[in-house]
């Protein structure tokens, strides 16, 4: 089985959000960093040389592969904010509904900037996906 490529590493979360060259971005991904340690709990950590995470949980498919990874995260992507929400929750189309401009694929919900969204319903998305993710994941 592959080994997962994206694990926590000891490199510096802030350094990574500081070397953000446009300012709104960078401003937008330390707001989300506070976010979602006040909706997870957990301090920051970098996941790979690009995820911020937050929390980590083991998870093992019917394949038999398994691994570890965050809760939640985010990371400054080219054009938009990806920002990973690992599991759907009752609800959680009602949420994206309300959200504002985002692109959702399968667990990866891309926002240009944060001003496009309401941050009270992205944190509501947060906390349901980090809930949804610690019960199938115990």
């Amino acid at each position: 089985m592959a080994e997962n490529k994206t694990k926590p590493t000891e490199a510096g979360v802030e350094a990574y959000l500081d070397a953000i060259a446009d300012e709104t971005r960078r401003q937008d991904c330390h707001e989300l960093a506070r976010l979602m340690t006040r909706v997870s709990g957990h301090q920051p950590k970098m996941w790979g040389p690009s995820t911020v995470g937050f929390g980590s949980y083991h998870y093992k498919y019917e394949s038999g592969r398994e691994g570890d990874f965050c809760l939640s995260g985010f990371a400054s992507r080219k054009r938009d904010i990806s920002i990973y929400l690992m599991a759907y929750f009752d609800g959680h189309d009602k949420f994206l509904e309300q959200l504002g401009k985002h692109k959702m694929g399968k667990s990866c919900l891309s926002v240009r900037k944060l001003s496009d969204v309401r941050l009270d319903v992205l944190e509501q998305l947060v906390a349901g996906s980090i809930a949804a993710t610690k019960r199938r994941y115990p």
